[in-house]
C-alpha cells in the first residue's frame, strides 16, 4: 500500500480540486471541467529566448530550493513562474516564503524595474495548499495553520504596495491564493483561458488574501455576488469588472512577454503602452453574469444574507429565472457561518485600506483555524476532501442560528496569550497607485 498522506493525495490540486467536487449549479466553479489525475498538459513551458537578440539583456534561469518557483533574470526584468503543475500551482508554504523573499530583494534592488508572474501548465494558481494547512492543524496546534496565512497575507500586502510594476499572466485558473498573488499587482492580463473564482464559502472559509479590499471595490455589489456565491468569471468578465487590467489572446502572450523582457523602465505608463499593443476588448457572452448587474445590485445590496436570499427567491418566482434559482441553491449549500462573516468582511473592506483588510482577515482566519466558534472549515474539508460525500453538515445549520455574537468573535483578537495581530512590513517611497491603497 502507498505510504502517501491520504489528505495530501485527495487535495493535490488545492482549493480548486476540493470545490470542483461540490454540487454547485451552473456559473459556479464546479462547471469548469478538470480531469482527475495528473495534469496532462503540465509540462513546463520552455523559457522564452527573446533576450538572445539583445547584447545587453542576458537571461539566467535559476531554481528555488524547492523547484516550485522558477526564477529568471533578463536585464532589468525578473520572471517568476509557479511550477507545481500537478497541483495546479497551489501555493505551498515554501512557495510563499520564497516569493516573499524574492519580492523583498527586488524591492530594494534599483536595477530591477519589472516583475512578471506566471504559472506553468493550465493554471496560474488554483489557490492555497489547503491540505497542508489542515494537516498542520491536525497536529494539535492551530497556530501552525495560522503561520501559513501570516506569511501569505504579508506577501499580499507587499504586492499591493509594491514600488515596481508587477505583470501577472492569468492564462488559466485563478482562485483564492492565486488571486491574492496577482490581483494586488499593477497589471493583470486575462486571456480566453482565464477562470477566476473565490469559492471559499463552499468549504467553510471566506474570501481572504485581501479579497475584502478588491471585491468591495468592484462595480456596485458585484463583489458581494462573487464572494458569496463563488461564481466563476471568464477573462472577458474579469476585464469588464476590473479584476483584470488587460485582455490578451493566449496566442499573443509569448510575444507580449518577449516585449516586456526588454523593458528598462519602471514607468507604469510605458509598460501599459507595451501591453496595449497586444491587448483587445473581448465581447461579453450573451449569458454573462456581468449583463445581470441590475438584478445583482438589487439583491446583493441588502443588509443581511437572509435578506439577499429572500429577495433572490422573490425575483426567481417573479421572473421564472433558472439562473436566479441556481444562485439561491448555491447560497443555501454554503456554510451559513461563512456566508455571514464573508458579507460583513466585504462590507467593512469598502471603508478600509488594504493593510487594514489583511489585518482583519488574519483575525478572521485565526478564529476559523481555532475552531471554537465554528468547525465548518474542518467539516468542509471532511466532506469535500476526505470522505468526499459532498454533503457537509454545517453547524450551525441555518443562517438564523448564526448569532451576531458568533460573527463578532471572528472579527476580534484571538483569546490566546501567545497570539499577535498581523504585523505588516513598513512601506515608504511608494508610487501613487500604491499609496491610494493604504
Amino acid at each position: 500500500m502507498s505510504s502517501a498522506d491520504p489528505l495530501t493525495e485527495s487535495c493535490k490540486y488545492g482549493l480548486y480540486t476540493a470545490l470542483r467536487h461540490t454540487l454547485l449549479p451552473i456559473r459556479s466553479i464546479s462547471d469548469v471541467l478538470i480531469m482527475d489525475g495528473d495534469d496532462k498538459n503540465s509540462g513546463e513551458s520552455e523559457p522564452l529566448l527573446c533576450c538572445r537578440r539583445s547584447a545587453v539583456a542576458k537571461t539566467t534561469t535559476t531554481m528555488s530550493p524547492t523547484d516550485e518557483v522558477l526564477e529568471e533574470t533578463c536585464g532589468c526584468v525578473r520572471i517568476y513562474t509557479l511550477n507545481r503543475t500537478k497541483q495546479l500551482n497551489a501555493l505551498s508554504y515554501d512557495m510563499i516564503s520564497r516569493l516573499l523573499e524574492l519580492f523583498h530583494v527586488c524591492d530594494n534592488d534599483p536595477s530591477v524595474k519589472l516583475i512578471i508572474m506566471k504559472g506553468n501548465g493550465r493554471a496560474f494558481c488554483a489557490g492555497g495548499d489547503v491540505a497542508a494547512v489542515v494537516r498542520d492543524i491536525s497536529k494539535g496546534d492551530w497556530k501552525l495553520g495560522a503561520n501559513y496565512f501570516q506569511k501569505e497575507y504579508t506577501l499580499n500586502y507587499l504586492m499591493a504596495t509594491y514600488s515596481k510594476p508587477q505583470v501577472s499572466f492569468l492564462n488559466g485558473i485563478v482562485m483564492g491564493g492565486g488571486a491574492g498573488a496577482s490581483i494586488h499587482g499593477r497589471f493583470r492580463i486575462a486571456t480566453e483561458n482565464s477562470v477566476f473564482a473565490m469559492p471559499e464559502t463552499a468549504l467553510g472559509l471566506f474570501p481572504d488574501v485581501g479579497a475584502s479590499y478588491y471585491l468591495s471595490r468592484l462595480t456596485g455589489f458585484f463583489g458581494e455576488y462573487v464572494g458569496l456565491t463563488g461564481a466563476r468569471l471568464d477573462g472577458a468578465e474579469m476585464l469588464a469588472c476590473g479584476l483584470a487590467t488587460h485582455f490578451v489572446p493566449s496566442k499573443k502572450l509569448s510575444l507580449l512577454e518577449e516585449a516586456l523582457r526588454k523593458v528598462d523602465s519602471a514607468d507604469a505608463t510605458i509598460i501599459s503602452s507595451i501591453i496595449n499593443q497586444f491587448s483587445q476588448y473581448p465581447s461579453l457572452k450573451a449569458n454573462s453574469v456581468y449583463n445581470r448587474l441590475e438584478i445583482i445590485n438589487k439583491c446583493f445590496s441588502r443588509k443581511t444574507v437572509e435578506e439577499i436570499i429572500s429577495v433572490l427567491e422573490s425575483k426567481a418566482v417573479e421572473h421564472k429565472d433558472e439562473w436566479i434559482t441556481s444562485i439561491v441553491q448555491t447560497l443555501k449549500k454554503a456554510s451559513p457561518t461563512s456566508l455571514k462573516i464573508s458579507l460583513r468582511s466585504i462590507r467593512e473592506g469598502r471603508l478600509e485600506g488594504v493593510g487594514e483588510c489583511l489585518v482583519r482577515e488574519y483575525r478572521m482566519v485565526c478564529c476559523v483555524m481555532k475552531g471554537e466558534v465554528s468547525r465548518d472549515f474542518f467539516e468542509g474539508c471532511r466532506a469535500l476532501l476526505l470522505d468526499k460525500d459532498k454533503n457537509p453538515k454545517w453547524q450551525p445549520s441555518r443562517l438564523e442560528l448564526v448569532t451576531d455574537e458568533m460573527v463578532d468573535r471572528h472579527f476580534s483578537k484571538a483569546d490566546d496569550k501567545d497570539w499577535e495581530d498581523l504585523k505588516l512590513p513598513p512601506r515608504s517611497n511608494l508610487p501613487v497607485h500604491a499609496i491610494a491603497k493604504l
